[in-house]
């Protein structure tokens, strides 16, 4: 009884009632599934390389400078990733890349035939910083200076105007001009030796000096020659020290010209050597070029020489006007002032050495927004230039102020991204005492801005 009606064994029901189900193993990896995934894979990359360079080829007159350099630098790296790793698994290099289509005639060639005017005419002015006029212009103009070149003048000019406009290196422009690299870089320093030699009239100091003074009267800068500033580019390597970087010292007229530059001394040095080192400083105290032309008298008869003004960096001398430094006592302070809570550099300055130090701000406003224009056109500047070539920056930088000069003088429009450019070099005030003739005609000046402020 109890075998046929009793309770069940669990366990046997258990047993009874499960259906056993196959299991379906995945294939072992080995090494040589293993090859064959990453083949594919890298095939599949190779493919998307590939259709990528076609894409660049195909609408380089359509997309922006920026853009075309941008996307060859990540096909060259994706490309050189490839056959690294094609490499590593010891597999035809050929393998990596399928070849890309034949290319078309030179991009600059393209450019210069291209139907679409408003198109290529922008493309033009964002590739090479100046509109086709201008470059019309200025090729025959450094032609007689570029006969030793193997490639037509206007090639030579449009490969260092692109390699100026975007820091490109020289292969990029080689593709871009059909020539190698080698000759790129032979043809680039040629045309800027060339723009010295043919444009270096264009620092208008010794030429144009009665507009220079004009256009500083207009900003109550009375027989005002220039503004002079300092501007640092940075360095790779440690040729410098750390963060080291060259200073190149710059005379600007009111209108951002560049009336002088002297490019490529070492962060190391203080601004106020440099200043006795270059020829600006040998051409006034030594030579007596410069600064020698009728002074300018006051309403009040004093008389002012004509003159420079300076960086607080440089030292005040009879030619070289700086500001008026701050004072931590109550002398300068005169009992009519008071504190508008502002502090431009004036503050514990009586109220007409306020009055010169602000004037001399917006100055040296005149030398951020030069050197703002010159780095936002020419993008070679603003990148850290190599040490290995750094020999070579003093030409590039005074082609790039010859170059901005010139597209002044043609009516070119400036860009855009340069309106909120500030210079930050780091260099500390000149702690000597000043000249006592300077310190002369800075007060004349002073005294002189203060009874206008108050008419």
């Amino acid at each position: 009884m109890a075998g046929a009606g009793g309770t069940k064994n669990p366990t046997a029901t258990k047993s009874s009632s499960t259906t056993t189900k196959p299991h379906h193993n995945p294939p072992p990896i080995t090494p040589s599934t293993r090859r064959q995934t990453l083949l594919h894979l890298i095939s599949l990359a190779a493919s998307a390389t590939a259709a990528a360079h076609s894409f660049l080829t195909t609408h380089d007159l359509t997309l922006h400078p920026s853009q075309t350099l941008t996307l060859e630098s990540n096909i060259s790296t994706v490309s050189l990733s490839i056959s690294h790793l094609l490499s590593l698994i010891h597999h035809p290099i050929a393998f990596a890349v399928p070849k890309p289509p034949p290319p078309p005639p030179s991009w600059f060639h393209r450019l210069l035939t291209s139907q679409n005017s408003s198109t290529s005419d922008y493309l033009f002015i964002e590739s090479f910083r100046m509109s086709r006029q201008s470059f019309s212009y200025i090729v025959p103009l450094l032609t007689p200076n570029l006969s030793s070149l193997p490639i037509d003048p206007n090639y030579a000019v449009g490969v260092t105007l692109f390699r100026l406009a975007h820091s490109a290196s020289f292969n990029a422009v080689g593709r871009r001009f059909d020539i190698d690299s080698p000759t790129a870089c032979r043809v680039f320093y040629t045309v800027c030796k060339a723009v010295i030699d043919k444009l270096g009239h264009l620092f208008e100091l010794r030429s144009d000096l009665n507009r220079i003074v004009l256009g500083f009267g207009w900003i109550s800068l009375p027989n005002c020659c220039g503004v002079l500033g300092v501007e640092r580019f940075g360095v790779k390597g440690n040729l410098f020290g750390e963060n080291g970087s060259v200073m190149v010292q710059a005379l600007v007229d009111s209108e951002g010209r560049f009336l002088d530059v002297s490019a490529g001394w070492p962060s190391t040095m203080k601004p106020e050597l440099v200043l006795r080192q270059s020829e600006l400083f040998s051409a006034v105290e030594e030579s007596r070029e410069l600064l020698t032309g009728p002074s300018y008298e006051l309403n009040d008869g004093s008389s002012i020489p004509q003159y420079i003004l300076g960086e607080s960096c440089f030292p005040l001398l009879s030619w070289l006007i700086t500001p008026f430094r701050k004072s931590g006592s109550d002398d300068d302070v005169e009992d009519d002032d008071e504190d508008d809570g502002v502090d431009d550099g004036c503050l514990n300055l009586s109220s007409s050495k306020q009055a010169f130090n602000s004037v001399h701000n917006r100055g040296m406003e005149l030398v951020d927004t030069a050197f703002g224009r010159l780095r936002a056109r020419w993008g070679i500047l603003s990148k850290e230039w190599k040490e290995e070539s750094i020999e070579s920056f003093p030409y590039v930088v005074v082609t790039c102020c010859l170059l901005h000069n010139f597209l002044i003088k043609s009516g070119e429009e400036f860009p855009d991204e340069d309106s909120e450019y500030t210079r930050n070099h780091g260099l500390s005030d000149y702690e000597g005492e000043g000249d006592e003739t300077g310190e002369r005609i800075r007060s004349a000046i002073a005294s002189h801005l203060s009874r206008w402020e108050d008419c």
